[in-house]
C-alpha cells in the first residue's frame, strides 16, 4: 500500500493548498446546512410533526386510546370517537379541544382518537367498529350515548361549546346557561395562542 504525499518545496503553498481545501469544505458544509429542512413543527402546515395530541393538545396520554368502542359500547360507557391524521393543520389545531373536553369529561366518558391511517380496510364494518362511523373526512367528531346510539357526528373543527353542550345532555346535567361556569385550564403555551 503506498500513500501518495505531496511534498512542496515551498512551505506558504502548501499551507494555501490546505486553507483552499478548508474554505472548500467551509463552503459545501454551509450549503448543506442552508439547504436542510428546519425540524420544527407548525401548527398551521400539513405537515408530519408526530404525536398531535402531544404537541399540540398538550395531552398526549389520550393516544392510544385505553379502551376501544367495543368495550365502551359493552360498558354502557358514553364514547368520543374522533378521527384525525397527524399531518393535517385542521386536527393540529382540534387537538386542544379534545385535550380541553377530556378534563372535564374524560373519566366518565372513553375519548378514542382513531387515526384514519390505521382503519382496517373491510368492505362490512359493524357498529362496535370506529370505520363503521367514518364519513370520509377530518377531524370528524362523533359522540355515541351510554345506550350505543349516535349522539353527535360532524365533520371539521367544532367548537368546545357544542360538544361540551351534547355531553350535558347525555350526562343529563344543567344547560350552561343554568349551571355556573366552569374554568377550561391552559394546557400549554399553544392551546394560550389558540384560544386567544
Amino acid at each position: 500500500m503506498t500513500f501518495c504525499l505531496l511534498r512542496f518545496a515551498n512551505p506558504q503553498a502548501q499551507r494555501r493548498l490546505i486553507a483552499r481545501c478548508l474554505l472548500i469544505l467551509i463552503t459545501l458544509g454551509s450549503c448543506i446546512l442552508i439547504s436542510m429542512p428546519s425540524a420544527l413543527a407548525g401548527l398551521n402546515d400539513d405537515h408530519f410533526d408526530g404525536n398531535i395530541f402531544a404537541l399540540y393538545g398538550g395531552n398526549g396520554s389520550i393516544v392510544p386510546p385505553r379502551v376501544n368502542l367495543a368495550d365502551s359500547i359493552k360498558a354502557h360507557k358514553p364514547a368520543l370517537l374522533v378521527f384525525f391524521v397527524d399531518d393535517s393543520s385542521d386536527c393540529k389545531q382540534y387537538a386542544s379541544t379534545i385535550s380541553q373536553l377530556q378534563a372535564p369529561y374524560g373519566r366518565e366518558a372513553n375519548f378514542i382518537p382513531v387515526n384514519i391511517d390505521s382503519l382496517p380496510v373491510n368492505s362490512t364494518p359493524t357498529l362496535t367498529e370506529a370505520s363503521y362511523y367514518y364519513k370520509g373526512l377530518v377531524p370528524q367528531t362523533v359522540l355515541i350515548d351510554q345506550q350505543g346510539e349516535v349522539v353527535f357526528n360532524e365533520i371539521g373543527q367544532v367548537g368546545y361549546e357544542k360538544i361540551d353542550d351534547v355531553f350535558r345532555k347525555v350526562f343529563d346535567l344543567l344547560p350552561r346557561a343554568e349551571s355556573i361556569e366552569l374554568k377550561r385550564r391552559m394546557l400549554n403555551e399553544i392551546n394560550i395562542e389558540i384560544t386567544q
